[in-house]
C-alpha cells in the first residue's frame, strides 16, 4: 500500500518476498511514495490477506500509522498446478480463495481507506487467455480477477482499478518453466512498469 509521501501498499499472500514485492516497492519509493509492504511471513506488516478478518485488521493498522492511501497494489495468489483428473473440489476452492477472493476483499474493504482518486492494482496472469496443461485452476482464477477488475471499475469511480497479467518470471523458471513450454518469461522490471502505469496513469478497468 502506498501514499505519495503520504503512501502505497504492495501486498502478497505468499511470503512478502516474492519476485515483485521488493523491486516494486523500491520503484514506487523512488517515485516519491511511502511504501508499506504486507505479507504472511515477511513485510512491514504481517497479515494473511486470504482471511477477510485480517484484511480488516490490516487496513485498520495502516490507517492508524499512515492514514488513507493513494494506492493498493497486490501480488497475492497461491495456485495449485496439477492434471485436471487429479484436481479436487478443495483445490479449486483454495485457488479461488487464495487468488480471487483475497484480492476482491482487498478492493472491497479498501475503498474507504483509499483516497478519492486513488487506485487498486490486482494481479492476474497469462493463463486467463493462454492456458496450459495442469493450469486449469490458474486459468479460472486469473480470468475471475480480470473480470472483477473490469466490473469494479464501473462502480468505484473516481477511484481506479486495473489488473496486470504477466507470464512467468526468470526467477521462477526452474519451478514453473516446464509447465509453460515455449512461453517467454517477462522481466520483473517490465511488470513493475505496468504496476507504475496503473498507479500513476489515468486508465481504469484495464488488463
Amino acid at each position: 500500500m502506498f501514499r505519495r509521501c503520504p503512501g502505497a501498499l504492495p501486498t502478497t499472500s505468499c511470503s512478502g518476498e516474492g519476485p515483485l514485492t521488493q523491486p516494486g516497492g523500491h520503484e514506487l519509493a523512488v517515485r516519491g511514495y511511502e511504501v508499506v509492504t504486507v505479507g504472511r511471513t515477511a513485510g512491514d506488516l504481517r497479515f494473511d490477506v486470504t482471511d477477510p478478518a485480517q484484511v480488516t485488521a490490516l487496513y485498520g493498522a495502516v490507517d492508524r500509522r499512515r492514514g488513507r492511501m493513494d494506492a493498493v497494489v497486490s501480488a497475492a495468489g497461491d495456485l495449485p498446478f496439477r492434471p485436471l483428473p487429479e484436481m479436487t473440489h478443495e483445490d479449486y476452492t483454495a485457488a479461488f480463495r487464495g487468488k480471487v477472493l483475497s484480492q476482491i476483499n482487498l478492493v472491497r474493504q479498501g475503498i474507504p481507506h483509499v483516497t478519492e482518486r486513488g487506485s487498486f492494482t490486482m494481479i492476474a496472469g497469462t493463463l486467463s487467455h493462454d492456458p496450459v496443461p495442469r493450469g486449469s485452476a490458474g486459468a479460472m482464477a486469473n480470468s475471475a480477477v480480470e473480470a472483477f477488475a473490469r466490473a469494479a471499475a464501473l462502480e468505484i469511480a473516481p477511484q481506479r482499478i486495473n489488473a496486470v497479467s504477466p507470464t512467468i518470471f526468470p526467477e521462477t523458471l526452474a519451478a514453473y518453466g516446464p509447465a509453460f513450454p515455449g512461453v517467454p518469461s517477462v522481466d520483473v522490471a517490465d511488470v513493475v512498469r505496468a504496476y507504475v502505469r496503473s498507479v500513476e496513469g489515468a486508465q481504469t478497468g484495464q488488463v
